[in-house]
């Protein structure tokens, strides 16, 4: 099983986001459950070598909408190949912020971040998580917390799978799921605002249970 992680830097880095340190603790998540793990640091050039890989990670971030510029047409065109032959996808975060240049990307994930409508409440060091038990993948895995930001009004786009949820102000938003676009399946996982979140062992075996549903695995 071979996984690429794309890692967020220029264009694709932000101010609050550690992307590098993210990239790396799921790695090792990857690696310790038999994954042949390589990094990219460049989410363009990533997009160019996907033969041969069976899930894709992005952590990245892209706020700066107000000035999209389209991604190279060698990135777009290797993206859509390799979803068309089947590819996984675990998006992270603020993947949902991010690849605006890419046309089919808001259809990949299930959601996009809107700028000054989207949200998230400050930085919890035990923000509740809920799992919905009518998940296929929430097998044995009930509610936990973990020190992370929760993401709120975003943008859906399609139908998706929620795998949990939590609550903000009396209103339940989405945080996990699971989706089939054309030969894709595709994963978003709105947790994972630094490295200190995979530090709870529930959120660690459900990026590996995605990992695995999406590659097929």
């Amino acid at each position: 099983m071979r996984a690429l992680i794309a890692v967020g830097t220029g264009r694709y880095a932000d101010p609050w986001h550690p992307f590098a340190q993210v990239g790396a603790r799921v790695a090792d998540i990857l690696t310790a459950d038999g994954w042949d793990v390589d990094i990219d640091p460049d989410v363009d050039h990533a997009l160019t070598v996907l033969d041969g890989v069976d899930l894709l990670v992005v952590a990245a971030g892209d706020p700066w909408a107000d000035d999209v510029a389209a991604a190279p047409e060698a990135s777009q065109q290797g993206l859509v190949d390799a979803t068309a032959r089947g590819l996984g996808i675990l998006a992270l975060h603020s993947a949902t912020a991010s690849l605006r240049g890419y046309p089919e990307w808001a259809q990949l994930t299930g959601a996009v971040w809107l700028p000054r409508v989207s949200m998230h409440p400050p930085f919890e060091e035990a923000a509740v998580v809920r799992v919905l038990p009518g998940h296929p993948l929430a097998d044995g895995l009930g509610d936990f917390t973990v020190p992370d930001e929760r993401y709120a009004n975003l943008q859906s786009v399609g139908r998706s799978d929620v795998l949990a949820d939590h609550e903000h102000e009396g209103v339940r938003y989405p945080l996990m799921w699971t989706r089939e676009v054309g030969s894709a399946r595709v994963a978003y996982d709105a947790l994972g605002h630094d490295g200190r979140s995979y530090e709870s062992e529930s959120h660690r075996e459900i990026v590996r249970r995605l990992a695995r549903w999406v590659a097929r695995t």
